[in-house]
């Protein structure tokens, strides 16, 4: 948890997508491509912005792909694909990425990530992944999304001069209410929470329970420019933020064990 912060809430937010952003593929140099789309739009990096990208461009960078055609399902894989009514071959590979299948029934299958996320699929998917025989494809979530956040950020530094923070957003539902939002899984450069207990509310009472999700707040306010599907929007500059508070990774946004009561 960061340590406890006065947070000035913006007056003013900017958000830019990055126009023309390039198809992303494995090895390809993500922050080389954002410096080279900032440049081209006129903008120049300012050391309190904030780029969010999307996690697919990525896991593409990474060489997350993985060809269905390699995988061999085993029998858990087997039964659950029963269930779920989904490819063996991707259960398989949700089940490599998980510590624990948390609900399974058709067309649903929710795990606890290796990271710690509790998501749909392991976060694995298949959209977007490859404009030719997209069904034989999958992509898997970062190996480390803090990482890769931070050398994202390090490559930003060397090329422009300016370390901003940096966020890799992805989609998740939520148990209580539909849609997907985006949320953090990767953050490098600014506080993934903001501790606000202790500090006064409008009338002068205490705040004793406010832990503010600042990383998810703004992952999803990219996501409005980001899109789901056709927009080829991956990368996001958000400008006007303020935190004064230690940076942190996403990890710090996961809710202890001991602590979540619907285990």
């Amino acid at each position: 948890m960061a340590d406890r912060a006065a947070a000035s809430p913006a007056r003013e937010l900017g958000l830019f997508a990055l126009p023309g952003f390039p198809l992303v593929g494995r090895g390809d140099d993500l922050a080389g491509l954002t410096a080279q789309g900032l440049d081209e739009a006129g903008l120049r990096l300012r050391p309190d912005d904030v780029l969010v990208f999307a996690q697919k461009v990525v896991s593409k960078a990474e060489g997350r792909e993985v060809d269905l055609k390699s995988v061999t399902p085993g029998s858990r894989a087997t039964e659950l694909a029963g269930i779920v009514q989904k490819d063996p071959r991707l259960v398989e590979l949700v089940l490599r990425e998980s510590r624990r299948v948390v609900r399974a029934s058709k067309d649903v299958l929710i795990v606890e990530h290796r990271l710690g996320f509790v998501m749909a699929n392991a976060g694995i998917d298949q959209s977007n992944v490859r404009a030719e025989h997209s069904a034989d494809y999958a992509l898997l979530l970062p190996e480390d999304p803090d990482a890769s956040a931070q050398r994202l950020r390090q490559r930003l530094a060397s090329l422009t001069g300016c370390a901003p923070g940096v966020l890799i957003n992805d989609s998740f539902g939520r148990p209580w209410r539909l849609g997907t939002v985006g949320v953090a899984i990767g953050c490098a450069g600014l506080p993934a929470v903001l501790d606000l207990r202790g500090q006064a509310d409008l009338l002068g009472r205490p705040l004793r329970v406010t832990v503010v999700g600042h990383a998810d707040e703004i992952a999803s306010a990219a996501s409005l420019l980001m899109g789901q599907a056709a927009e080829a929007r991956p990368v996001v500059l958000v400008r006007g933020l303020t935190a004064n508070a230690a940076a942190q990774p996403a990890l710090a946004l996961i809710r202890p064990s001991q602590e979540d009561l619907f285990r």
